[in-house]
């Protein structure tokens, strides 16, 4: 049984970044851990302004990373007005579409790393060789219930001391298959 994740709207910020729209002296304060080993939702928001609409109050994760990441679920997209661009989460994509992030102190324009994270899996090493899992191959992973359903083309992620056993979803996916909070599912084919 895989514990499940929801994942919803997010952004990662690279330091230069963080400062830009928090403050020079500013740092990302924990509100609450997350799911996989030393993340964490932040306290301090920010606002996502596209072409056609704004998203208020978007969650940042910490710590910093390399460089910044916008991830919205399709339906977020369609309210910013952007076109999705879907890709592992994580992963560096070249050119999306222009997004404005709004801080407390400052405005960013991104052209790139704003996308629609594809479903997938954090798995341990050792339990992912057990199964024969490799890390960027796909599963499906069937989920029961009231409108049970198998998600197909799950990406594994499978890196030493980064990932813990679960599988991220995001909101619309969630809410589309009636998955709530504590649920599981199970690999059903590799």
């Amino acid at each position: 049984m895989i514990p499940i994740d929801i994942s919803a709207r997010h952004i990662h910020l690279s330091e230069a970044d963080s400062k830009t729209l928090l403050g020079s002296s500013a740092a990302l304060t924990v509100d609450r851990p997350i799911a996989q080993p030393g993340q964490f939702v932040a306290n301090e928001r920010v606002a996502l302004v596209g072409p056609r609409g704004r998203i208020e109050h978007v969650a940042i994760v910490g710590p910093t990373r390399f460089k910044t990441q916008v991830e919205v679920t399709v339906t977020e997209a369609r309210t910013l007005g952007i076109t999705p661009v879907f890709a592992v989460s994580g992963d560096q994509t070249k050119i999306t579409e222009t997004l404005q992030i709004v801080g407390p102190a400052g405005t960013l324009t991104v052209n790139e790393n704003v996308i629609v994270a594809l479903r997938h899996i954090h798995i341990e090493p050792e339990l992912a060789t057990k199964l024969k899992l490799e890390h960027l191959g796909r599963v499906s992973i069937k989920v029961g219930g009231e409108r049970a359903v198998v998600f197909e083309n799950v990406v594994v992620r499978s890196r030493p001391g980064v990932d813990k056993l679960s599988f991220m979803l995001d909101t619309d996916e969630a809410n589309a298959a009636g998955i709530k909070p504590g649920a599981t599912g199970i690999i059903v084919s590799q």
